[in-house]
């Protein structure tokens, strides 16, 4: 008989929450033990989630002092930044045993937690407790550039475009489709979260400038670079073939990816590969992934099924 592993959920009802309730809903070797919300608590799980069975379960309202009444295999914290800190510190008292992962940007920069990015630290996440989701640009930029890491002459340039579920549910210019209507709003254009942590995690310095449009979900990351020789777009594509060959979830193509190829999918796709004639160490590579999915639900399950053992794209359907 196969075990099924439980998962506590805290921070239920936003947009990544009600994605990792709808991909567990049908995960053969996981089982949800409580889904925390405030502002939800009561609440049929099937009346806010698209894809949870009416099974009478409901949103709870739980503290950080509720930890030791619901055991779990694992904990995923889907908390606004900086919110995290008290569960982790009340969840590793009383259950040092139990996977933690958290989705906001508390641990990304901490060096006891495992950075959950599957593609570079694979054999890490199955030996980690403390898993840091990354961001959803941080992961679509990583991936355009890791392959380039030690080719870099430059700090590469990020040119990205998000839907608008990815500022939230809180009202505000940003997620305001009337706002949005006919226009792209560019926010944050230096010194924002994700350039911090893609510069961290690569060890290499890059500019990230995040733009939001009017559409509802997905990414696309146009990234500039200059390299430290001579390289054909052939040669270039080439290098990210190879990187990614074994990656089921990493689609890599010389055309240039759209966002609505991946729209509602956990994948990754990657092509455009460009060398100016003018310049042949001068290029760009165009990157797309849903936010919600790879760039954060999908990809912590992921996370989730490396740490608890179980195969990686369990329960991962595209």
């Amino acid at each position: 008989m196969n075990t099924v592993h439980t998962i506590n959920l805290v921070g239920g009802r936003g947009y990544t929450g009600s994605e990792l309730l709808r991909l567990m809903a049908g995960h053969p070797a996981m089982g949800l033990g409580v889904a925390s919300s405030r502002s939800h608590a009561g609440q049929s799980i099937s009346s806010a989630c698209d894809g949870w069975p009416d099974d009478g379960s409901s949103f709870s309202q739980l503290t950080p002092k509720d930890v030791s009444a619901h055991p779990a295999d694992a904990w995923v914290l889907a908390l606004p930044n900086g919110l995290a800190g008290d569960w982790v510190k009340s969840i590793r008292a009383v259950s040092p045993g139990s996977v933690i992962l958290d989705l906001s940007a508390d641990y990304r920069f901490d060096p006891e937690w495992t950075y959950g990015l599957p593609e570079r630290f694979r054999n890490e996440i199955r030996q980690a407790k403390l898993l840091a989701n990354p961001g959803c640009y941080a992961t679509g930029a990583q991936l355009g550039l890791l392959p380039l890491i030690d080719m870099l002459s430059w700090p590469p340039v990020i040119f990205g475009v998000s839907g608008y579920s990815g500022a939230g549910k809180t009202p505000s210019p940003r997620n305001d489709p009337d706002v949005l209507r006919n226009n792209l709003i560019p926010y944050s254009l230096a010194g924002h979260m994700h350039e911090k942590e893609i510069s961290h995690q690569l060890g290499a310095e890059v500019r990230f400038m995040p733009h939001v449009a009017a559409f509802f979900r997905g990414i696309s990351l146009t990234i500039s670079f200059e390299l430290d020789r001579r390289t054909t777009a052939a040669e270039l594509f080439e290098i990210f073939r190879q990187a990614y060959s074994s990656e089921d979830r990493v689609t890599v193509s010389e055309k240039i990816p759209q966002v609505n190829a991946v729209q509602c999918t956990p994948d990754a796709h990657i092509g455009g590969f460009t060398m100016d004639e003018r310049n042949p160490m001068r290029g760009g590579v165009v990157v797309v992934l849903d936010n919600l999915l790879k760039g954060a639900a999908s990809q912590a399950l992921q996370n989730l099924n490396l740490a608890l053992g179980l195969d990686e794209y369990s329960g991962i359907i595209s």
